[in-house]
C-alpha cells in the first residue's frame, strides 16, 4: 500500500533575467525540478520547498519578503494579493505571507482558486509556526508534543531555531566541541542568546525525536520490497533497513553515548562512502554535475565500496535504482546529511562532484564531525571566500585584477573612483555568477548593492577592476596531496566578461601563446601546492598580451569536466575519486598537440521561452544547456556545435549593428568576407557609415532602428522573415530593456532569427562560414562525419576495477 506522499516542485531561475515576464503559464519556463517524499503532505511540501531553494527554510513568509525587497516593493497586502492572483515562481511563499498578514483559507482560495484541502494543510503549517514564534527555547523544551508535531509536519531544525524568541544574553560556560567518534553530530547545548540549529538538534535528540529511514514499497505490500529507494520521515516507529548508527536519545547533562562497534555483516558492509548529488537542475548546475556524481559512484563500486547517494532530483541518472547501493531521496542540507551520516556511519563523504550546492555544505559538515574526503575544507573555504582567495594570490605573487573588500557603500564608491569603471562586484559562495554584476557608474553600483546584500550578507563582497578585451582561459585539473596529476587547458571563444557557463570552449586551445600556456600551468601548480589539493579543481584566468591573471579557483568538479574527459578520453573523475580514497594513481597520457581533431562546446539558451528577456551575455550565467561537437579543425567543430544548438546557416541577408567603435573596427574585415561570399549586408546608420568610409564596403543597405518609422525597418524585416542573421553587439553593460538594441535582439528571438551578441562569437562564425565557402567552392568537402571513437584514439586510462585496498 502507498503510505507515503510525493511532491514534485519545479525550479525557476527567472531572477537571472531582469526584464523577463515572471508569469507562469502554458509555456514551460522551469529549468529543473525536485522530488520530495514524506508521510504527510506538510512534511513533503516543506522538504520540497527547501530542496528547490536552499535559501528558504520551508513554507515561510520571509522568502516572499525577500522577493518584494528584490523588486523594490514594500511589504503590503496589495502586493501580496496581486501575487496570489497569478501563478508565479514565488506564489506559494506569498500564500504564507497572506496567512501571516491575516488572510483566511477562504480568502486565499478566492484569490488563487487553489483547492481548499491544500490550503488547509498549508494553514496548519502556519499555525504551528505562529505557536513556535510565541515561545523561547525553554518553552519548547517543555513542550515535546509541539516539537514532535513540528517535525512530523516537515519543520527543519534551522526553521524552528529561526522562529524561536531569543533570551537575554548571559555569561555561559564554554561548550566543548563534540568528538567526531561520539556518534552524535551537529549538536550543542543551549544557554541563552540567539537560538541556532545546533541547539534545536540537541533538544530534539534529548527528546528522542529522530527520523526513521523508510523504503519505497514498489510491490504494494504483496511481497517484501528490495528497492534501495529510501527517505527520512518523522512519522514512523522503526527503520525499514538495517543500520549501524546510534539512535537512542541521550541525557542533557550526562555524557554522550558511545557508538556501537562496527561489524562486518551482509546487511552492514565494512566500507561505505556517501556521495552528495547536484540537487535540482538550475542555471549553472545541470547534468554535467550528475555525470561527475555517477562517474564517482561507479568508481567507488568498482573498487569494492558501497556508494550511498543523497540527491533530490528525479531527472538524474544518479537517482536511478541501480546506480548506487543506497539512495536517499532527500534534501542536501546540514541537518539531513548529518542525520544520514549518523545512521549509516560512512567512512567518508564526497562533496566535490555535485557542484556548488554540496560544496557550500563543506564547512558546516566538517565542523560537526563529518569526514570530508579529498581536499581539506579550510582550503575550500579559502577559495570560496573572495577576500581570502585574493589574499592567497597576493602571498603567492599570482597576478589578479585590482580588487578590494567592502562592507559599506562609501568604501565601494571610494575604490571605484580610484580604480575607474567598469568594475565587477563579486559576492562569496555563489553559483553560476549569482548576484555578480559588471557596473559602469555610481548609480548602477548603488542600485546593485541593495540586491547583493540580500543574497550574502554574512560573507564579504569583493569589487574587482574589470579588464576589457582580455581572453578567458580555464584550467581543469586533478591534484594529489598538492601535486598536479593531470590537467587540461581550454580556451574561451568570447572575451572575459562572459560567464564561463555561457562561453563557447575550444579544446585543445587554438590561439594561446606558448608562454601563456606555460604560465597557466605554473599558476595551477602553485595553487595546487598552496591549497594541498587532493581531488578535482578548476582555475579561471584572464590573459591579455601574455599577461596572465587569476579570476577564481573552485576546489570541485567544474561544469566543463565531462567535456574535457570525453575530448581526451580520460575520466578525470575516476582519477579524482581514487585520489580522494587515498589510492595510488598514475597520470594519464594527454598530448593535445598530437590530436587530429578539435572539440567545441557551445551553450544553449532559452530566450524564446522567456518573454521580454534580453538575449545578451554577461557575468551572470543564463544558458540552460550545452552541446559539444568534434571536427577536423576549429571551424568545422564550432559550426557543427552552433548548428546543434539551434543556429541556422544564413543564405542571403545579414543585419550588422555594432555599438562600440573599437568593435566596429574589429569586425570590419570580416564584414568584407560576408560580401565576398555573396551575402547582402544591412546595417544601422553608424555601422553602415563606418563600413563605407573606413572599409570601402559600398553595397550596404541602411536599415532603420525600431524607433525610426521609416523603411526598411529592422522590426518589419524580422517580422517578414527577410533577415537570416542578426549581429548586434550592444554598447552598455546593462540595457534594462530601454535601448533600441534590446528591441532588435528581442524581435530577432521572437521571429526565430539567429542573433549573435558577442563580437568574438560573430567573428568565429563568419570565419567558419568563409572556410566552408572556400572549400566547397573548390569542390572539397567541409564536413566530416565520424563516430566519437574514430575522432578519439584510445588513450591510457586508469582501471577502476584494479584490486586495491579499501578505505582504512
Amino acid at each position: 500500500s502507498l503510505d507515503y506522499c510525493v511532491a514534485k516542485v519545479p525550479r525557476w531561475d527567472l531572477r537571472k533575467f531582469g526584464t523577463v515576464d515572471p508569469a507562469v503559464d502554458s509555456c514551460m519556463k522551469s529549468v529543473g525540478e525536485v522530488m520530495s517524499i514524506g508521510r504527510t503532505f506538510e512534511e513533503t511540501i516543506q522538504k520540497a520547498l527547501r530542496m528547490v531553494d536552499e535559501s528558504c527554510t520551508g513554507f515561510d513568509a520571509e522568502r516572499f519578503d525577500q522577493e518584494l525587497l528584490h523588486r523594490g516593493l514594500p511589504v503590503e497586502m496589495e502586493h501580496v494579493k496581486a501575487e496570489l492572483q497569478k501563478p508565479s515562481p514565488t506564489r506559494i511563499w506569498s500564500i504564507a505571507k497572506g496567512f501571516e498578514l491575516g488572510l483566511s483559507v477562504e480568502e486565499v482560495h478566492d484569490l488563487t482558486k487553489i483547492d481548499r484541502w491544500f490550503l488547509h494543510k498549508l494553514h496548519h503549517i502556519h499555525r504551528i509556526k505562529q505557536t513556535i514564534k510565541s515561545m523561547d527555547f525553554a518553552d519548547l523544551a517543555g513542550n515535546e508534543t509541539l516539537m514532535r508535531e513540528a517535525k512530523r509536519c516537515g519543520f527543519a531544525d534551522r526553521q524552528i531555531a529561526k522562529d524561536l524568541k531569543d533570551t537575554e544574553k548571559q555569561a555561559t560556560p564554554p561548550v566543548s566541541p563534540l568528538k567526531a567518534d561520539s556518534g552524535i553530530l551537529g549538536v550543542e547545548k543551549y544557554y541563552s542568546g540567539r537560538v541556532r540549529e545546533e541547539h534545536v538538534r540537541y533538544l530534539r535528540k534529548k527528546m528522542g525525536i529522530m527520523p526513521f529511514v523508510k523504503q519505497i514499497d514498489t510491490l504494494a505490500a504483496e511481497f517484501p520490497a528490495e528497492t534501495n529507494y529510501l527517505y527520512l520521515t518523522y512519522s514512523g516507529v522503526e527503520h525499514d533497513i538495517h543500520l549501524s548508527g546510534h539512535l537512542a536519545p541521550f541525557s542533557l547533562d550526562g555524557p554522550l553515548p558511545p557508538s556501537p562497534p562496527r561489524t562486518k555483516t551482509k546487511e552492514i558492509p565494512s566500507s561505505r562512502i556517501v556521495v552528495l548529488g547536484c540537487g535540482p537542475y538550475r542555471i549553472g548546475s545541470s547534468v554535467e554535475f550528475d555525470w561527475c556524481s555517477v562517474s564517482c559512484v561507479k568508481t567507488l563500486r568498482g573498487l569494492g565500496h558501497d556508494a550511498i547517494v543523497i540527491n533530490c532530483n528525479p531527472e538524474t541518472v544518479s537517482t536511478d535504482f541501480d546506480e548506487s547501493d543506497r539512495l536517499y531521496f532527500e534534501e542536501l542540507s546540514h541537518e539531513t546529511v548529518l542525520d544520514i551520516t549518523e545512521l549509516e556511519k560512512p567512512d567518508g563523504v564526497i562533496i566535490s562532484v555535485g557542484g556548488q550546492t554540496p560544496n557550500n555544505l563543506a564547512m558546516g559538515l566538517h565542523r560537526n564531525g563529518c569526514k570530508i574526503l579529498g581536499t581539506h575544507v579550510d582550503s575550500i573555504d579559502t577559495c570560496e571566500n573572495r577576500f581570502k582567495f585574493s589574499k592567497l594570490c597576493d602571498a603567492l605573487r599570482i597576478d589578479q585584477p585590482e580588487w578590494s573588500e567592502f562592507l559599506t557603500v562609501e568604501e565601494a564608491f571610494h575604490f571605484c573612483k580610484r580604480a575607474g569603471y567598469p568594475v565587477l562586484v563579486r559576492p562569496s559562495y555563489v553559483l553560476s555568477g549569482a548576484a555578480m554584476r559588471v557596473v559602469a557608474s555610481d548609480e548602477e553600483l548603488e542600485r546593485f548593492l541593495r540586491t547583493a546584500a540580500v543574497v550574502s550578507r554574512d560573507y564579504p563582497v569583493v569589487i574587482t577592476k574589470y579588464i576589457s578585451g582580455a581572453k578567458e582561459v580555464e584550467l581543469d585539473a586533478v591534484g594529489q596531496q598538492g601535486e598536479l596529476v593531470n590537467y587540461a587547458i581550454a580556451e574561451h571563444v568570447e572575451n572575459a566578461g562572459v560567464h564561463s557557463g555561457d562561453a563557447s570552449l575550444l579544446l585543445p586551445a587554438q590561439k594561446l601563446f606558448v608562454e601563456t600556456h606555460r604560465r597557466v600551468k605554473s599558476i595551477g601548480q602553485k595553487l595546487c601546492r598552496a591549497l594541498n589539493i587532493s581531488g578535482p579543481f578548476n582555475v579561471q584566468f584572464m590573459c591579455k598580451e601574455n599577461e596572465v591573471m587569476v579570476i577564481e579557483c573552485n576546489l570541485r568538479a567544474s561544469r566543463s569536466l565531462p567535456f574535457i574527459s570525453k575530448t581526451y578520453n580520460v575520466n578525470f573523475i575516476n582519477m579524482a575519486t581514487r585520489i580522494m580514497l587515498g589510492l595510488p594513481t598514475h597520470p594519464a597520457t594527454i598530448q593535445p598537440i598530437d590530436m587530429d581533431c578539435v572539440a567545441a562546446k557551445v551553450p544553449v539558451f532559452s530566450f524564446s521561452r522567456l518573454k521580454n528577456s534580453d538575449p545578451r551575455l554577461g557575468v551572470e550565467m543564463q544558458s540552460t544547456g550545452e552541446v559539444a561537437c568534434f571536427g577536423q579543425n576549429q571551424y568545422e567543430a564550432f559550426l557543427k556545435a552552433m548548428l546543434s544548438a539551434g543556429f541556422k546557416l544564413p543564405t542571403k541577408n545579414i543585419l550588422i549593428s555594432v555599438g562600440p567603435s573599437q568593435q566596429k573596427t574589429e569586425i570590419l574585415q570580416y564584414a568584407k568576407m560576408l560580401v565576398d561570399m555573396g551575402f547582402q549586408l544591412y546595417a544601422t546608420k553608424t555601422t553602415r557609415e563606418f563600413f563605407m568610409t573606413q572599409g570601402g564596403i559600398g553595397n550596404v543597405i541602411l536599415a532603420y532602428k525600431p524607433g525610426v518609422h521609416r523603411e526598411p525597418n529592422v522590426l518589419n524585416m524580422l517580422k517578414q522573415g527577410k533577415l537570416d542573421l542578426v549581429i548586434n553587439v550592444p554598447d552598455s553593460m546593462d540595457s534594462q530593456a530601454l535601448s533600441e538594441g534590446f528591441k532588435m535582439r528581442r524581435a530577432a528571438v521572437d521571429s526565430g532569427t539567429p542573433v549573435l551578441v558577442e563580437i568574438k562569437t560573430a567573428i568565429l562564425v563568419i570565419m567558419s562560414l568563409h572556410r566552408k565557402w572556400i572549400r566547397e567552392s573548390a569542390g572539397k568537402p567541409f564536413w566530416s562525419f565520424k563516430s566519437w571513437q574514430e575522432y578519439i584514439e584510445p588513450r591510457e586510462t586508469v582501471n577502476p576495477l584494479a584490486a586495491l585496498p579499501s578505505v582504512a
